[in-house]
Order: structure tokens, then C-alpha cells, then sequence
């Protein structure tokens, strides 16, 4: 295939793909015209490493952006099977990850297939790689999740005897592609006047449209209040939040039980105003003010259609929203600084938000443990002096 020609996608959505265990792939057909010797043995295995990932949706669709990526050079640029693969084609993908041609990059996310008359067809807007603007540069994030994935599935690869060697760890120079950092990455999160805006978005949507956003204002709550991450508030195998899994113990106050990362379960304290969020949210749905015992009602319910959300995409689009809305308010109002930088803002970073703000006045360990964060070390990283007050301490300082 030529660069000048974007490649369609080789994997569907969590909710669409197929079971690779009990419908194992037969022909490559519907991908390419005539796809490389072994190329259905590839697709097999790739498709097995991430259906495996389903119980996670956020890791799910990193893991399959990654796997696709690479097996659309492998096949269409370097002309090669995963069994040919060498650590040197490694360092030529890397490259090549950098900056993609510019037939491969998109303007926006679209979906990467789209339903037709019962059948999932190619979207022919549909990109490998997004970028919104200016040219397209890898991160050092995106590198890192390169070689993090790639290096899981190549282990995977050689667990499952397909293969003998990871090309991936034998690279001995992976310093020249990743920058290292004198210190922790900087969390990034709202500032109190961003988070105000967008909050005061959400209730302002909620005020207009009840019967939709009482549901956006209480999505924005819980990511925020209760730092849950988006994988925890949609409908996963693993996982189906209900209003039950709001729980009071016999002293009266309310827990909320979740599945989290590492499919490791939490319990996390409910704040008067985060239950004060939840009974509104309740009451917008003529549901009782609290939830009773084992209450099977969804948490996050459809507006169309009975059941929960299945789609993190939906979350992203519902707190899309509200960041746009609220950028577009402080433009208006002279704070063109903070709507420029809330552009960059995605739906973790209310999770970081509400981090950040707790640690500063609560015990870290109740954060910790509330967060889901595997050591205290983790939620020290929300401990910082801010880059303003740093500055400010610097400023005085003698030379001589």
C-alpha cells in the first residue's frame, strides 16, 4: 500500500469485536487485497492479546491503537510477518511512529467502522493517527506506550510458542527515543478557576435540559469528587456500576464500591456534598432519594434506550462538552490564558483535580486509599509546591 493512502482499521470496538476464542479468523480479505504470508497466524494472536484486555476499557483501546499501529507497518510498509520481525525494524517503526505520513493522520477522532445494513464497514474518515493541528510529533508519552505494549505482546507472543525472542527488550538504547526527567511528570489537572468554570457548565446544562444533563452534572461530580476513572462509571464484563454499590454502613455513613485498575476493588467515602450530587441525580430520574440495598438501577443510565453506558467514548463526549462550554465562557469574560490551557484538558484530569485539591487538606493515606493508589509514594506526587509559589520563593534570591 502506498503512504499516500490512509489504511483502514484491523480491529473493532470493545462492544463489536468478536470473540477471537470461539471465532478464530479465518481470512484477511475484508483488510487488505493480499495480506503477507503468516498474516492470519498475526492477526490471531493480535487479537487474542487484546480481547484479553476487554475487562478494561481505557487499556483495551491502548492496547489495540498500539498492536494495530504496528501491524499496519509491519504489513503494509515493511512487508513483514511478526515472525520476521528483528530489533532493528524496531528502531525503523519508532521512526516511523514519530511522524506517520500525513495520509494516516486526521483531524478528529471518528469511528473506526460504522454499521450498514446489519455489517460493520470501513469508515473512510477513520485515521490511525489524530492530530488537531499544526504538525504531527509524537509525545514522549506516545513513545513510551510503544514500547510498553509492544514489549507485553512480544512476551505474549513467546509464552504463546510463537515466538522465541522479544526484539523490543533486546534493544539496548531506548534512551535515545526517551528523554529522561530530573524529576516526577508533572500531574496535570484543572486550576480552582477552571474546575469552577466548568462546573458552573455543567449545572448551567443541567438547568436548561434536565432530563439529559442532571445525568452530565452528576458524571462530572463523581469524576471529580470521588476520583473515579472514566472505566469505573460504564458497563464493562468486569464490571456494571449500580446505584446499590452506594453503601451506608451501621454508623451512617456512605461508602461507594468500585472496580478500578488491576481489576483491584475499593471502597471510596462519600462526602455529604457528593451524596447531596447523588440524591439530586436520583431524584431527576424519579428514583428515591437514596438507593436501597443491592439496587440493581445502572449508574450511569442511557437516555436512549434502557440499561447503563457501554461506551467511555460517551463519557468523553459529556465531558467534552462541559470543557468547551466553559472555555468558551471565560474567552468571553477576559481569561483567554486558562481557556487556552483547559484545551488540552481530558476527562483524567478531573481525577487528578480532585486528588490534588483533597491532599491538601485530608490525611494522604484516606486519599490513598480512596484513589485506589498502590502507595503512599504514588499520591506524594500530588504533593507539590505550586510553580507559582516556587517561583515566587526564587525570586530574591542573592547572587552575590
Amino acid at each position: 500500500m502506498s503512504v499516500n493512502k490512509s489504511p483502514i482499521a484491523f480491529f473493532d470496538t470493545l462492544e463489536e469485536m468478536p470473540n477471537p476464542f470461539k471465532v478464530p479468523v479465518q481470512s484477511l480479505d475484508h483488510l487488505m487485497p493480499e495480506p503477507p504470508a503468516d498474516a492470519v497466524s498475526d492477526y490471531q494472536h493480535a487479537s487474542e492479546f487484546i480481547y484479553s484486555y476487554r475487562g478494561s476499557p481505557d487499556t483495551f483501546s491502548t492496547y489495540r491503537r498500539e498492536i494495530e499501529h504496528f501491524l499496519h507497518w509491519c504489513w503494509l510498509i515493511a512487508h513483514k510477518s511478526l515472525r520476521e520481525v528483528v530489533r532493528e525494524d524496531i528502531e525503523t517503526y519508532v521512526e516511523f511512529s514519530r511522524q506517520p505520513p500525513k495520509a494516516w493522520i486526521g483531524e478528529k477522532n471518528v469511528p473506526r467502522l460504522l454499521s450498514k445494513n446489519g455489517e460493520r464497514i470501513p469508515n473512510a474518515d477513520w485515521r490511525p493517527y489524530v492530530n488537531s493541528g499544526g504538525e504531527y510529533v509524537a509525545s514522549q508519552s506516545a513513545i513510551q506506550s510503544l514500547f510498553s505494549v509492544l514489549s507485553s505482546f512480544f512476551n505474549f507472543l513467546i509464552q504463546e510458542k510463537f515466538l522465541s525472542a522479544n526484539p523490543v527488550s533486546q534493544m539496548r538504547q531506548k534512551s535515545k527515543f526517551i528523554r529522561k526527567h530530573q524529576s516526577q511528570g508533572k500531574i496535570r489537572r484543572l486550576s480552582p478557576l477552571q474546575w469552577e468554570y466548568v462546573v458552573e457548565a455543567a449545572e448551567s446544562l443541567a438547568k436548561q435540559k434536565p432530563a439529559v444533563h442532571e445525568r452530565t452534572l452528576f458524571i462530572m461530580k463523581a469524576l471529580f469528587a470521588m476520583y473515579l476513572r472514566i472505566s469505573e462509571l460504564v458497563e464493562t464484563p468486569r464490571w456494571q456500576p449500580q446505584m446499590g454499590h452506594f453503601q451506608r454502613d451501621q454508623e451512617g455513613n456512605w461508602w461507594f464500591l468500585t472496580v478500578g485498575k488491576g481489576n483491584k476493588e475499593r471502597e471510596i467515602s462519600v462526602s455529604d456534598a457528593m451524596l447531596e450530587s447523588l440524591k439530586r441525580y436520583r431524584l431527576a430520574r424519579d428514583l428515591p432519594p437514596f438507593p436501597g440495598p443491592g439496587e440493581p438501577t445502572p449508574l450511569i443510565h442511557k437516555t436512549r434506550g434502557k440499561g447503563g453506558l457501554t461506551s467511555t467514548r460517551q463519557i468523553r463526549g459529556i465531558v467534552q462538552q462541559c470543557f468547551d462550554a466553559a472555555a468558551a465562557r471565560m474567552r468571553h469574560e477576559g481569561f483567554d490564558e486558562e481557556a487556552e490551557r483547559l484545551g488540552d484538558a481530558t476527562v483524567h484530569w478531573l481525577r487528578h483535580t480532585g486528588i490534588s485539591e483533597d491532599v491538601k487538606h485530608r490525611p494522604r493515606e484516606h486519599v490513598r486509599d480512596d484513589a485506589g493508589h498502590g502507595s503512599s509514594a504514588i499520591t506524594d506526587r500530588y504533593i507539590d509546591v505550586e510553580r507559582a509559589e516556587r517561583h515566587a520563593s526564587a525570586r530574591n534570591k542573592i547572587i552575590r
